[in-house]
């Protein structure tokens, strides 16, 4: 099994950033991609962004392009989202997740890659932007 773990979520006054961390750990076999959702209360859980390890390709939601960047850190294990100029609307709780099957990724864009095919979740840190 593969485990994430998220963590650097907090308080923030809007226009403040926050950097998140999802620590990967466990076996993973081939490529990966590497997603952050988030789900605002009574609000459904959306993708904010994903990566790959193959070649480093990104997807970002409309709504956080130009304000937030992932990136993998191999020598921390880690993935990580810098985000920048936060805004009310980014109040969440944030998750990792990783998909593994080797057909999927090769065959599906990384914008099409969906909540529900994500084979591993962490748990959410929650990020609180005041206004």
């Amino acid at each position: 099994d593969v485990q994430l773990q998220a963590s650097g979520g907090g308080l923030v006054q809007t226009g403040g950033s926050l950097r998140l961390s999802c620590i990967v750990s466990g076996r993973i076999f081939g490529d990966y991609v590497i997603g952050w959702f988030r789900q605002a209360p009574g609000k459904e859980r959306e993708g904010v962004s994903c990566i790959s390890s193959s070649d480093g390709s990104t997807h970002y939601a409309d709504s956080v392009k130009g304000r937030f960047t992932i990136s993998n850190n191999n020598a921390k294990n880690t993935v990580d989202l810098q985000m920048n100029n936060l805004k009310p609307e980014d109040t969440a709780v944030y998750y990792c997740a990783i998909e593994v099957n080797q057909n999927l990724i090769k065959e599906v864009p990384l914008s099409r890659i969906g909540a529900g095919q994500y084979d591993w979740w962490g748990q959410g840190t929650l990020v609180t932007v005041s206004s």
